[in-house]
């Protein structure tokens, strides 16, 4: 498929989709024209991509990251090195607490809104 179309697939704007190839995420045969052109997994690709990053991960984890997941089903792959895992699982203990920080705010607005209703 073309990029129009897997922008179109994926809800991501195709200059997106030129900074994942341009990072290594993504990759594209290209046409005798020079069109990219990208293969039906390309889609589980860039909605896997955009999952590590509304996770908060950087593009550079990114890519190391990508080889060790299968595309379908996101397990573990016999590329993930002991350094990986441990700074994976530092990024979910930032993610921990970054949800606890929210609960928190959330709890404190909470507090406030039925102070302000019973005045």
């Amino acid at each position: 498929m073309r990029i129009g179309e897997l922008a179109r697939r994926t809800n991501v704007s195709e200059r997106s989709l030129r900074y994942y190839e341009k990072q290594g995420m993504l990759s594209a045969e290209r046409t005798p024209g020079g069109h990219r052109e990208y293969p039906e997994v390309a889609v589980d690709r860039v909605i896997r991509i955009q999952e590590l990053f509304a996770a908060g991960l950087c593009s550079e984890k990114i890519v190391q990251l990508l080889p060790c997941m299968r595309d379908t089903d996101g397990g573990p792959s016999v590329v993930a090195t002991p350094k990986l895992v441990a700074d994976l699982t530092a990024e979910r203990a930032r993610i921990d607490r970054m949800i606890a920080d929210l609960v928190r705010s959330r709890d404190t607005l909470d507090e406030v809104i039925d102070a302000a209703r019973l005045s």
